[in-house]
């Protein structure tokens, strides 16, 4: 498998001129380094001002500006662990800054042949695989060029987005 390792930036340089960029989420706890400090304040009921977010949300508005919907979907165990709900503190944030976010119970799912890893599928062509550590710890981006798992997680998102309940219905039910 083809494959190239991306920056941060060189991801976000594979959204401009494009129509939709839609995120699978599959992990009930994650350990990313920018999240660690507030997901701890958060258990401590400390309050946040959500400064580390800053930079995806000026991005998803500037992409969202140019065109583009950006769609993630949050496949998630119920009980809920406290990452997913601290993530559901966070997703009114990542709502006005134009994403669309979905949940879907790990059972609605069980019928479809999910991917191993997270991914950001860019249109129908550019998958990105978000690559994690054991203890939920990032392990970067890649760029994969491979047809068979492009197609795979094209199939996988039209089977899952429309699945997905919406995050205001999801939170209310």
């Amino acid at each position: 498998m083809e494959s190239q390792r991306l920056t941060r930036d060189q991801f976000r340089g594979l959204f401009p001129g494009r129509q939709r960029a839609f995120h699978l989420e599959l992990r009930d706890e994650y350990g990313v380094a920018d999240e660690i400090g507030p997901f701890q304040s958060w258990l401590k009921g400390e309050p946040d001002d959500h400064r580390w977010h800053d930079s995806w949300l000026r991005f998803v508005r500037a992409a969202v500006g140019r065109g583009t919907s950006i769609q993630r979907a949050r496949v998630v165990t119920e009980p809920w662990s406290d990452y997913v709900r601290w993530a559901m503190t966070i997703d009114p944030l990542n709502l006005e800054a134009g994403e669309e976010i979905g949940y879907l119970p790990r059972q609605t799912v069980a019928d479809i042949s999910l991917p191993d890893e997270d991914y950001w599928l860019i249109d129908d062509d550019t998958l990105v695989l978000s690559l994690f550590e054991p203890d939920g710890s990032s392990g970067g981006l890649v760029l994969v060029r491979d047809e068979a798992l492009i197609n795979q997680c094209v199939q996988v998102r039209d089977l899952t987005w429309p699945r997905a309940v919406p995050y205001v219905q999801y939170v209310a039910a």
